[in-house]
Order: C-alpha cells, then structure tokens, then sequence
C-alpha cells in the first residue's frame, strides 16, 4: 500500500467513527420519519378517488417546464442503486457491516430511498406523465451508471456529495416555490421536505470533508482543486429518453432548470463559494506548495465564473419530452 493510500485510509478510520459518534444528528429516526403515504392519497380511504382527482386538478396547472424539471429530478432520485454502489466502493474505508461508512451509506440510502418513491407516484397519479416513457429512462440511467470524475478516492467523494447535495436542496426548494406559485401545493410541500432532507445530508458530508481538512489539509485541498477543474456534474448527466444515446436528455433538462431558474450557473458558483467559507479555506495553514497553489486556483475560481454565468443568456430552445403527454 503506497504512503497516501496508507494515510487515506487511516484518515477515513478517524472519520467513520465520527459517522458512528453523529449518526442520529444527520439522520431521523425511521419510527417517526415521514413517508410519501403521509402526503398521498391513501387508497383505503373513502376519500381517496376524491383525492385524486384534487390532486390531478391541481397538477393541470403546473408549468411544462416545471414538469420536465420535476421528472427529471424524480429519474435522478430513483437511480439511488447507482449511488449506494458507487459510495460502497470507495477506498480506504472499512467494509464491516456495523462500521461508520457502511452503516452511513445503508442509512443515507434509507433515508434518500423515500424521495424518489414519492414523487413517483405524484407523478403516477397526477395524470400528465407517460410513466412507461419515464420508467425506461430510469431504468436506462441505472444500468448506463456515471462517471462523476471522483474515482474511489474517499477525499473526491465527500467534495462531490457536499456539492451535490446542496445543488440537490437548491434545485427541490426552487420546485416548491414553483409549485406553490402554480397553485399546487400538495406538490410544494412534499418538495420542501425533500429539500429537508437534502439540507440535513449536505451537512453530513460538509462535516466529514471538514474533518478531513483538519488532519490532512494538504491532500483535501488538492482533491477539491481537483474537483472544481474537473467541474461537479450533475449524477443524471447520462440521461437519456427511449431511442437515444447517453446524454442526450440531460442537456434538454438543464435547459428547462434554467429557464426556470430552479438550477442556474450562477448557483453552481454559489454553491462553490458557499464550501470555501464552511471548510475555511482562505484561513488555511500548513499547506506545503502545492496545497497552496491548490487553494489559490479555488480562491480564484468563484469571481472567475461568475463572470462567464452573468454572460450566459437563457435557452430558449424548445424541447418535447417523452415523457409528458402534450
């Protein structure tokens, strides 16, 4: 095993038992968590085709671009599989089943697990979506994975999933407001508490990589420098509709979160700015030289991109999805 691979690993054993230690604070307790039953209409009850059709009243009125942004997020979701493989692979961890890691991952996929199958079945019984068209897109985005530029390095996963996180509140907040706006307001709030959760997580894992930054600045700082050269991709960048290469809808579905505002470059850049104050990078000490040129890059970077996001115009091109009926 080489020196930093040696040093990673006896890092992420400091971290995991900090995940043990602070498990109940990123995490609700199942027994009393919520579930999407507590939002949707219940089928044994004698209102219940009643409320459907309440519910499908008040989807009719949602944007089209508001629906194409809310499946896209619900096929983002449901590829959780992906995910919860991805993060069991990472290095340096240790893969016993009661420690910090792998229970963080079971738990976190636990909790994320509630997300897609509610908004799937808002969106099932909501009337405007072709679910087949939907479903193979989810079933594609599983089965092609991501490559989310990370590899198995422990220190890269942590920066992706604070990022990814945070974009992921932003992007179910934004949805809510517009929900609420549209008159749907079932949607709204099933939307906030989703965004709940995506707030609670984000703070996990802005706590792991801040632990991290403690014991082996050097490395965290060139990992992150790393990952914004790279630049953070979303984990649906591969998806596509039914007839389509990999890829191919991802454009048109960030285009419609543009135009909506519910995801923006401007956001990106916030996000960014938002991690360099919570992990204190400006005040960092002890970086040897290439930490420092590391940490001056991302000092750099925020100032530099939002220059190029206000230049951006909003696209205007029109796109139908498979996925809603006209």
């Amino acid at each position: 095993m080489s020196f930093f691979a040696e040093k990673r690993r006896e890092v992420m054993l400091h971290i995991e038992q900090y995940m043990l230690d602070m498990m109940d604070t990123y995490l609700k307790p199942i027994d009393t968590n919520w579930q999407p039953t507590d939002f949707l209409p219940v089928s044994t009850s004698e209102t219940f085709i009643q409320d459907i059709k309440s519910l499908r009243e008040n989807a009719n009125d949602l944007s089209y671009d508001l629906v194409a942004v809310l499946i896209g997020d619900t096929i983002t979701e449901e590829a959780l599989p992906t995910y919860e493989s991805w993060l069991a692979m990472v290095d340096g961890i240790s893969r016993n089943e009661q420690g910090g890691w792998m229970k963080w991952v079971r738990h976190w996929t636990a909790e994320e697990n509630r997300h897609g199958d509610l908004l799937n079945k808002y969106l099932y019984l909501s009337g405007r979506v072709d679910m087949r068209q939907m479903e193979i897109s989810t079933q594609y985005l599983i089965a092609d994975g991501f490559d989310i530029g990370t590899g198995h390095d422990p220190y890269r996963n942590f920066i992706y999933t604070s990022f990814q996180e945070l974009a992921t509140n932003i992007s179910h907040r934004r949805v809510a407001s517009l929900a609420k706006k549209d008159g749907d307001a079932l949607l709204s709030k099933m939307c906030g508490v989703i965004a709940s959760d995506e707030a609670r997580h984000a703070k996990a894992y802005k706590d792991f990589m801040s632990k991290i930054f403690e014991v082996d600045p050097n490395e965290a700082m060139i990992a992150f420098e790393d990952m914004m050269r790279k630049k953070i991709v979303m984990p649906a960048h591969f998806l596509r509709e039914m007839g389509m290469k990999m890829g191919q809808t991802f454009g048109h579905f960030t285009d419609a979160a543009q135009r909506l505002g519910v995801y923006t470059a401007v956001d990106y850049v916030e996000i960014m700015q938002q991690l360099i104050e919570e992990w204190k990078i400006d005040g960092m000490r002890d970086l040897d030289d290439a930490g420092e040129k590391a940490r001056d890059y991302i000092m750099a970077l925020p100032n530099r991109l939002l220059r190029v996001a206000e230049r951006m115009k909003n696209p205007t091109m029109e796109y139908k999805f498979s996925w809603i009926h006209a």
